[in-house]
């Protein structure tokens, strides 16, 4: 294996375990929920407080340039250990609702420091295949923010505890190996000079905000989707009496999947076009916000095989706009573009994430996830007009 490829799935592998953070309390959701007497909307901030956090250090990352100035594979491993620290110290000191919120926040903030971090470091290592490169690391976040679903459905559901303490060792891991491998590669820039809010050109260039745009219409629709489709999936069971180990394990294999999708639409992207790529990926996932609640009544097979596509399409393109944005930003300042992208996607999350559990309680969950198929929608636009535009020159050697 070539030093190349050996730095990728390393980096890949760090970002795995590490992402394993992201959920580890929502996968316990039900467990917390008993033992803190809160409510579903009240359990929704063990997630929306890991997007609030994500949000704040991914602003103050991008207007400090933190990306392109510090150390990566430093800033990287930094952010893993604080977060695994952070993640544990809810069971070690027996945290309670308001403290574990507050951790969780702080477990965000700290994972600014990994995922935006991880794909610039990729993107040095890449260039005609870097769809390819950052498709495989968003796919290693995707099995890592899975993961502790499977964990759950293999037997803790009641005792919450070990998922919780075994993605805080997990994540330690990967920064550990983020330290020791996470060299940046051949197609680094120059060392850039500190520019205070240079995060802004996210907006005001032109491309950049098509590409951006694309990017949030898929955010509108990509975590809301991961943290109640387990939920769904244990409403639509019960009615016909399977378990909720399995509604956990089916949650695993859904969101999971996508990170395959995300690995072979990086290979599609770099030589069928990056906004083809992402369109095609937002027309399906839509589709499937539209109609998986309708499927109820035809039974939980049916059910789960909408819910495993919708998964691997889901996040299939989200490499893609995080490659477009390195492609069309200057490169001494990819990791502050990068991480200034993240940072407006996932505060819109919280609007989505927030906005499921009333909507279910007033209408079902028949057609509790459709609102999620405005996303895609907008976002398809935004990257049709950014196809048809002189800078799709500049994507996928000139694919668009």
């Amino acid at each position: 294996m070539t030093e190349k490829w050996r730095t990728l799935w390393l980096l890949a592998a760090a970002e795995l375990l590490a992402m394993g953070l992201w959920f580890a309390a929502t996968a316990v959701a039900p467990a917390l929920q008993t033992e803190w007497g809160i409510s579903a909307g009240s359990a929704a901030w063990l997630t929306m407080s890991v997007q609030l956090g994500f949000v704040a250090g991914a602003l103050l990352s991008a207007l400090f340039n933190v990306p392109d100035v510090w150390a990566p594979k430093r800033v990287l491993a930094a952010g893993a250990f604080a977060g695994a620290a952070l993640t544990a110290a809810i069971p070690l000191f027996d945290a309670g609702f308001t403290a574990a919120v507050a951790l969780r926040f702080g477990t965000g903030m700290t994972l600014a420091l990994v995922y935006p971090v991880g794909m610039k470091i990729m993107a040095t290592w890449t260039r005609e295949d870097r769809g390819l490169g950052i498709g495989l690391l968003v796919g290693a976040l995707t099995v890592g923010s899975a993961s502790p679903h499977l964990f759950r459905g293999l037997g803790a559901i009641g005792n919450w505890r070990p998922v919780v303490y075994l993605a805080a060792a997990l994540a330690a891991l990967g920064g550990a190996i983020a330290w020791r491998f996470g060299d940046l590669g051949p197609y680094r820039g120059a060392a850039p000079r500190f520019q205070l809010g240079y995060m802004g050109k996210a907006l005001s260039v032109r491309s950049l905000r098509l590409a951006n745009f694309g990017y949030l219409g898929h955010m509108w629709e990509l975590y809301a989707m991961w943290t109640w489709l387990p939920t769904f999936l244990a409403v639509a069971f019960a009615a016909s009496g399977w378990s909720s180990a399995a509604g956990s394990f089916v949650a695993f294999a859904a969101i999971g999947l996508g990170g395959l999708g995300s690995f072979l639409a990086g290979y599609l992207a770099d030589r069928w076009g990056r906004s083809r790529t992402t369109i095609l990926s937002m027309v399906i996932s839509g589709t499937c916000a539209l109609v998986i609640g309708t499927a109820i009544p035809f039974g939980p097979w049916v059910v789960t095989g909408i819910a495993l596509v919708w998964g691997f399409a889901i996040v299939a393109d989200s490499a893609q706009f995080s490659t477009s944005v390195s492609e069309l930003a200057e490169p001494a300042y990819m990791g502050t573009m990068l991480t200034t992208q993240t940072a407006l996607g996932f505060l819109l999350t919280m609007v989505t994430i927030r906005l499921l559990p009333p909507v279910a309680d007033l209408i079902g969950w028949r057609w509790a996830f459709a609102p999620l198929a405005i996303g895609p929608a907008l976002g398809s636009l935004a990257m049709w007009r950014l196809l048809r535009s002189p800078e799709a020159a500049q994507l996928a050697g000139g694919r668009g």
